[in-house]
């Protein structure tokens, strides 16, 4: 196998400070086999961990990272760290402030959601699937930042459309507790159940809570299989990951 190093990967359209880089992951380019093929980055799903490394290591050396990203151990709560001051890893968002240090989430159909504040001091990466919505990551993350959520720019990352997004009665009824407008992202299907619009979702919260600047990108994980991963689609498969990171000034020692 030759994994070929000028890796595809998606860059956000977003209009974050130059200093600050963003990217997420594509499945295609990594040493994976089988249902991990190719470009997995998750230590917990099964794959040969060799592979998993490697395509790390790819990682690091193909988008030439100023460090290993900071990986979590991603458990569907609203735990956020602050990296450089929490050593916990157990988390599903991570901030950072430090130049240089790599916040990263991985994704199989949840939303990644990268932030950043119009200075370029402060970046975070969140993992947001209907679980962690609910339960309020993003509202966590807001609140551990030390940016007022004025001054914040949101990208959230591919995730599984809402024409593939199945639900059930509870998980709508949920969301319409704590918001009724929340209806709005939800399509009745069959009876009992419903298309759920995670994207609608997560940008409703975040505007309600003051960001005003907020992109996403279409790509949606379900359908497009040569691109992503779907837990949805195949529960046995590996992750995409999206990172983001603070380089240093120009002409800063």
């Amino acid at each position: 196998m030759n994994p070929d190093a000028r890796l595809e990967t998606i860059v956000p359209g977003w209009q974050a400070p130059a200093r600050v880089k963003a990217i997420s992951t594509l499945r295609q380019g990594g040493f994976s086999q089988g249902p991990y093929d190719a470009f997995n980055l998750a230590e917990h799903v099964g794959d040969d961990l060799k592979c998993v490394l490697r395509n790390r290591e790819l990682l690091q050396q193909a988008l030439n990272l100023p460090a290993e990203p900071v990986w979590l151990e991603q458990t569907h709560s609203t735990r956020v760290v602050v990296l450089g001051e929490d050593a916990n890893r157990s988390a599903d968002a991570a901030i950072t402030r430090l130049v240089d240090t790599v916040a990263v989430v991985m994704t199989a159909d949840c939303l990644p959601i990268l932030l950043s504040n119009q200075a370029g001091t402060e970046v975070a990466a969140v993992h947001a699937g209907w679980r962690g919505l609910v339960d309020g990551v993003i509202q966590a993350t807001l609140k551990k930042m030390q940016s007022p959520a004025d001054e914040l720019i949101a990208w959230i990352g591919p995730g599984i459309s809402q024409q593939y997004f199945e639900v059930g009665d509870e998980v709508r009824n949920i969301f319409l507790a704590q918001v009724k407008d929340n209806q709005q992202y939800f399509s009745a299907n069959r009876p009992g159940h419903w298309l759920c619009d995670l994207h609608g979702l997560a940008t409703a919260i975040l505007a309600s809570h003051g960001v005003v600047e907020i992109d996403r990108d279409p790509g949606c994980s379900y359908r497009d299989e040569s691109r992503f991963f779907s837990y949805r689609r195949s529960a046995t498969c590996g992750r995409m990951a999206s990172l983001i990171w603070i380089e240093p000034h120009m002409g800063a020692d």
